[in-house]
């Protein structure tokens, strides 16, 4: 509730990944998603593209600071003056899905000043998308506005001016990006991060572990980050452990589900199954996952690791899954390894695999450790060390019991505290109070005003 007695209103943006499956907005639609359930006033409104997602999409089919229009404005000033028509026509979410795919062909050249041009929000290119998307905001009069990314605090200021609401960000490991972005575009951009930040009311951390790594990097508050675990949604997770007689019988299968990219570390888990193989050990390798355009020669060259070592045989590629595929996925697994070569800020397949019962072996370093440390679902190896990570699942080869006792522990763990209701009721805490706070304020200056 608000300061007015009315039920507060969200507008809740998450950034589109152009047709892809994304972790981030897979999140904020499974977030959302149990809001609505709990009959909370919110709403989701994609940015840049539509979403998309394994679950009931709840999001909006009108999407704003569309990927074409951002695109043009930072190109040429003529489309910043291009009539409101044309440029609604080009957020036609078919059309930006379409365009959206080619995305990731783009260069760090230009994605680094486009990105700085956004963080500047009124003083940018994009002034234009900034201004409809206070006009549609304000139709709803939200409470509270939650920007998907770092990326965005250069929305804030405008906002909260013109809405008179709180701002709200979610942190979901814009490092990655970061490290993409060549000098002098990327110290530019955490400087306005650093800077526009101090415009966001709260930042919602997914991990601990990125939750320090922003306080470092862009300068917030700890007063102002709060922890707001990862949920997933329970629907289709198993309610017993995959560990039985049944799975015992069958060949152990090792199973990876991501984005296919040299970053998730696929190659490094091919490397760990060639080395189980060799030593004489049956076991399978089951990859699922979305195979992006700019990684087909990555997976190409692993595809022929495996043939000319005679082991094709024993791989099967799924390729992308759906919500029902990837449960069934996940059930023909024995264990789940994403043996990422960054700092995951996340590690949303941790968890889905751990409510589904199937336990873990993922690197010692970003947001694995707290994860496996939570739920005790899991094994950690040295990062980078495909030897130890070998090791490591010869280990859950070798022990059933063990295997039972952290499918146990790590769907127990999922089911109690990383479900989305949990994860929703967090987020929604954090939005009442910001809103609260807001609106003290407002009554406090206008007292002031009228005294």
């Amino acid at each position: 509730m608000t300061n007015d007695g009315n039920p507060m209103r969200v507008a809740y943006l998450t950034a589109g990944a152009g047709g892809m499956y994304c972790g981030s907005c897979m999140r904020d639609n499974t977030l959302v998603r149990a809001l609505i359930r709990q009959k909370r006033n919110v709403t989701l409104i994609p940015v840049y593209s539509p979403i998309r997602t394994d679950e009931e999409d709840v999001s909006t089919s009108r999407v704003y600071y569309g990927g074409i229009n951002v695109f043009l404005q930072q190109q040429s000033a003529i489309f910043r003056r291009a009539p409101r028509w044309l440029t609604r026509a080009l957020d036609a979410p078919a059309l930006l899905r379409a365009a959206m795919r080619r995305a990731g062909s783009y260069s760090s050249d230009s994605v680094g000043p486009l990105t700085v041009s956004i963080l500047k929000g009124e003083d940018g290119a994009q002034r234009a998308e900034l201004d409809k998307l206070v006009a549609g905001l304000a139709e709803w009069n939200p409470d509270v506005v939650h920007l998907p990314n770092a990326f965005f605090v250069g929305l804030a200021r405008t906002l909260r001016e013109r809405l008179r609401c709180a701002v709200v960000c979610t942190l979901t490991g814009e490092d990655v990006f970061l490290d993409t972005l060549a000098e002098p575009h990327r110290a530019e951009v955490v400087r306005l991060i650093r800077q526009r930040g101090r415009d966001v009311d709260a930042f919602l951390a997914v991990t601990r572990h990125y939750a320090a790594y922003a306080e470092a990097e862009f300068g917030i508050a700890a007063d102002r980050l709060h922890y707001v675990p990862l949920g997933v949604a329970l629907d289709g997770a198993a309610s017993d452990p995959v560990v039985d007689d049944q799975t015992a019988a069958r060949p152990f299968t090792i199973g990876y589900l991501a984005r296919i990219c040299p970053e998730k570390g696929l190659h490094l888990l091919c490397d760990a199954f060639v080395k189980l193989r060799e030593s004489g050990r049956d076991c399978r390798l089951a990859v699922a996952g979305y195979l992006p355009a700019s990684s087909q020669d990555y997976f190409k060259a692993l595809r022929v690791q495996w043939r000319r070592r005679g082991l094709d045989p024993y791989v099967t590629y799924h390729g992308e899954v759906d919500r029902r595929g990837k449960m069934e996925f996940l059930a023909s697994c024995d264990v789940l390894s994403v043996p990422t070569v960054y700092r995951e800020a996340k590690g949303i397949y941790v968890l889905e695999a751990l409510a589904r019962g199937v336990p873990v072996v993922q690197p010692a370093h970003g947001s694995f450790p707290e994860l496996i440390e939570a739920t005790g679902g899991g094994i950690l190896f040295e990062p980078g060390d495909n030897a130890a990570l070998a090791d490591a699942i010869a280990s859950l080869m070798d022990d059933a019991d063990l295997r039972r006792q952290l499918a146990s522990r790590g769907r127990a763990s999922v089911h109690e505290s990383f479900n989305d209701d949990a994860m929703a009721s967090r987020a929604w805490e954090v939005f009442e109070r910001c809103a609260a706070l807001v609106g003290a304020a407002a009554a406090c200056n206008a007292a002031a005003d009228g005294a």
